[in-house]
């Protein structure tokens, strides 16, 4: 959520930053309007209560003068305020409403180095890794290679829970256990994250806190006693903070999660059906950072280079892109995605994205922290900067381990970093048996 005084104070290079953000226009004036508003209805009826309570001091005075007119006028007086107070009370919080209802549905602020643009095609390449593999016969796509077909059942899924579920078994199922264990290892033993199991049913407040809700309420699962399903363990890891007054030394906090996400997708019909790329359920092992506003871009870089390595020690190429305002997501000021190479498909798609969110997140979970230097308002609570990313989305790794090691016999040769976590085994057989 925006900083209602910061656009007080600079509407100008509110709406400037907001309109980069394509579709999106500009809105200072109508939030100064409710704010206006909103602050005359405030003051309105604090007045009322004030003559209320005068009133209310001069009753027993007239009482105990025996002024009875007097009396009976003064109550009559704050019969009325009591009345007038509560009417603009109400509208006073019905136009904070308004306000914050305005405010919480709309997309963060991209930072000035983030590239402007439409959509994916105007995201800008920063590195690569790894060269593609050059392979002898033609590759193709995970669900295709022999071995994979044994322990990839859709039609099981399809009979259980419908389109766009995954029965894994077998060899492949290992290998995803594998790989999950595998990056949580990774992240808690050399990158200092704190690993966190974390519940995948939450209340509207943490979906409201992550800005989920109330914009993408139809991307996510709802049950019928209220709860959300997780989309992802972003929303469980940073709300833990959530209404918290951290103190500085504590920070940062890293914590790291592989949970079940659910997600509905909403809107992508028809894309990506074949194969377990677009899952309605996945599993992913997610980071997240809680900063110092002036440390939260030094960890974006870090929690980048973080679902770097987990791609680099499996040796898979892949290559790193900021992504644009047109493409960057609505809670995000700047994102890192990762898209590793799928010779099945011959492209680089996605498998993480990492995104410093600056105080958006923080505002909305009023989640803060007290500076221990003078020179940040002696002590003086501030709002905590909040990041997240992939490390990485499960079910892709193992979809970029399955194509990038495919044989042509139908066999795929397990990355060499990953044998100690299959028991010692390297590959997967055309039968779907782990050797």
């Amino acid at each position: 959520m925006h900083d209602i005084r910061a656009i007080r104070e600079n509407p100008a290079a509110f709406d400037a930053a907001l309109t980069r953000r394509p579709g999106v226009a500009a809105m200072s004036s109508e939030i100064l309007a409710l704010d206006e508003a909103r602050r005359a209805g405030i003051l309105a009826a604090e007045t009322a209560q004030a003559a209320q309570n005068a009133a209310s001091k001069e009753v027993g005075a007239a009482r105990s003068r025996g002024d009875e007119a007097e009396f009976e006028r003064l109550r009559a007086l704050v019969a009325e305020k009591k009345a007038e107070v509560a009417r603009l009370t109400e509208e006073a919080a019905a136009e904070d409403a308004r306000l914050r209802d305005l405010l919480m549905g709309l997309p963060n602020l991209p930072l000035d180095e983030v590239p402007t643009g439409a959509d994916e095609h105007d995201n800008v390449e920063i590195r690569r890794w790894g060269t593609p593999r050059d392979f002898d016969f033609a590759p193709v796509e995970h669900y295709q290679i022999a071995g994979a077909q044994k322990g990839l059942d859709f039609e099981t899924a399809a009979k259980l829970s419908g389109a766009r579920f995954v029965l894994l078994r077998g060899g492949v199922a290992r290998v995803h256990r594998a790989l999950a264990q595998f990056m949580l290892d990774l992240h808690t033993t050399e990158h200092g994250l704190t690993e966190t199991m974390t519940p995948v049913l939450v209340k509207d407040e943490a979906m409201y806190g992550t800005n989920q809700l109330p914009k993408f309420a139809e991307d996510s699962y709802q049950t019928t006693n209220g709860w959300w399903l997780i989309p992802t363990s972003e929303v469980t890891l940073t709300n833990t903070v959530a209404g918290d007054i951290l103190e500085e030394g504590a920070l940062p906090i890293r914590m790291t999660a592989h949970t079940q996400c659910f997600r509905s997708e909403a809107g992508s019909a028809g894309k990506d059906t074949a194969g377990m790329l677009r899952q309605h359920q996945f599993e992913k092992v997610e980071m997240v950072s809680i900063t110092t506003p002036e440390t939260s871009l030094d960890e974006h870089v870090r929690m980048t280079k973080c679902a770097e390595a987990v791609l680099e020690r499996l040796g898979l190429p892949y290559r790193t892109v900021v992504l644009c305002t047109g493409d960057m997501g609505f809670g995000a000021r700047k994102t890192h995605d990762i898209e590793v190479w799928l010779p099945g498909q011959d492209t680089y798609r996605e498998i993480s994205s990492v995104s410093v969110c600056g105080d958006f997140q923080a505002r909305r979970m009023n989640a803060r922290y007290r500076p221990a230097r003078a020179e940040h308002g002696g002590g003086k609570p501030e709002f905590v900067h909040t990041l997240n990313g992939s490390g990485l989305a499960v079910g892709r790794c193992l979809i970029a381990v399955l194509e990038n090691g495919q044989q042509a016999d139908g066999s795929v040769t397990m990355p060499e970093a990953l044998v100690p976590w299959l028991g010692g085994r390297t590959q997967l057989t055309a039968a779907g048996t782990l050797i």
